[in-house]
């Protein structure tokens, strides 16, 4: 863990940070575009992140959104928590929905295929996303729906 992890996890435990979703997505996704995907916001956490790359389900329109992730394996986990809001966050539908899905991750765009978790695989997968930000359990508890997690490799 990096020096200000603890304290990104706190931050991110808090009901109100929602309410700043847009402006953190938003210094982020200038950061990223700046540097070229090499420093985002959650550098400054010492937490991993990537840039998911789909096209919107409706409008075609490509969408770029930063996402908390987890290496994992030869790919990244992502949970469509949206901090625990009764909705799911925009990009699951999108993603689940895209042919081509592109992340940028350090810098590097890669082509990736989606795995949506179910049964045992997404238990097992849960408690390793788990592990890296404590704040999903608490994001699960503030809504009556499942919190789906996505499974990205390169293709």
């Amino acid at each position: 863990m990096k020096l200000f992890t603890p304290v990104a996890v706190r931050l991110g435990a808090q009901p109100w940070l929602p309410r700043y979703a847009k402006l953190i997505v938003g210094m982020d996704l200038f950061l990223q575009r700046i540097t070229r995907g090499r420093l985002s916001v959650m550098d400054f956490a010492g937490l991993p992140e990537l840039l998911l790359q789909v096209p919107g389900r409706k409008s075609g329109i490509l969408r770029t959104t930063p996402l908390l992730t987890v290496p994992h394996g030869d790919g990244w986990l992502v949970v469509g928590s949206n901090w625990g809001r009764p909705e799911p966050p925009a990009w699951v539908g999108n993603l689940v929905a895209a042919q081509d899905p592109m992340v940028t991750f350090k810098g590097r765009t890669i082509a990736v295929d989606a795995k949506l978790l179910a049964g045992p695989e997404r238990d097992e997968k849960w408690a390793v996303a788990t592990a890296t930000w404590p704040n999903y359990d608490k994001y699960a508890q503030r809504t009556d729906r499942e919190l789906p997690i996505f499974w990205l490799t390169p293709r």
